[in-house]
């Protein structure tokens, strides 16, 4: 099945315009991540991975988290484009995030900037927060997109686009 893109409104992006290979590309935006009533990471230093059909994955630079929130847990996976992603359980006083958090500590060709930078599955924290705006999990389970106001889909994950 082909997906059918939605039309972008005023100011957004289309993730059909998104490239494959995806692109890594700077952010300014104001993210933030919220775990367990607590603000965990804040930064304007951001970098978001834009793949066709997905949501922006944003990386969040490990220094910018608060100390203690990040701890390394066994076992990895593979990503054919980024290489070796490494996890963190995600751990305030009042909650645990288990494997919510990924880095690539040796990341492929074309993604060097990924290092020291970690994703955040958006559906398993309290929030994540892009200039204000409350962002919505990529559908799935599997795929850590942060779907905001500013981007156009449908996305991956969402039932029916398991053959895209």
């Amino acid at each position: 099945m082909r997906a059918k893109p939605d039309r972008p409104g005023p100011g957004q992006e289309s993730v059909w315009d998104y490239p494959r290979p995806p692109a890594l590309v700077t952010s300014d935006a104001l993210v933030g991540i919220v775990l367990g009533g607590v603000t965990i990471a804040s930064t304007r230093r951001s970098l978001r991975v834009l793949e066709t059909s997905h949501p922006p994955t944003f990386y969040v630079p490990a220094v910018d988290f608060v100390d203690g929130v990040l701890v390394p847990v066994s076992g990895s996976t593979f990503c054919e484009w980024k290489g070796a992603a490494s996890y963190f359980d995600l751990v305030t006083p009042d909650r645990t995030a288990p494997r919510a958090g990924w880095t690539y500590p040796t990341p492929t060709r074309g993604f060097e900037a990924l290092v020291d930078h970690v994703a955040v599955m958006p559906s398993l924290v309290d929030r994540c927060v892009v200039d204000g705006e409350v962002v919505r999990p990529q559908a799935g389970g599997f795929y850590g997109g942060w779907i905001t106001d500013s981007v156009a889909g449908p996305f991956k994950g969402e039932p029916g686009t398991h053959g895209w």
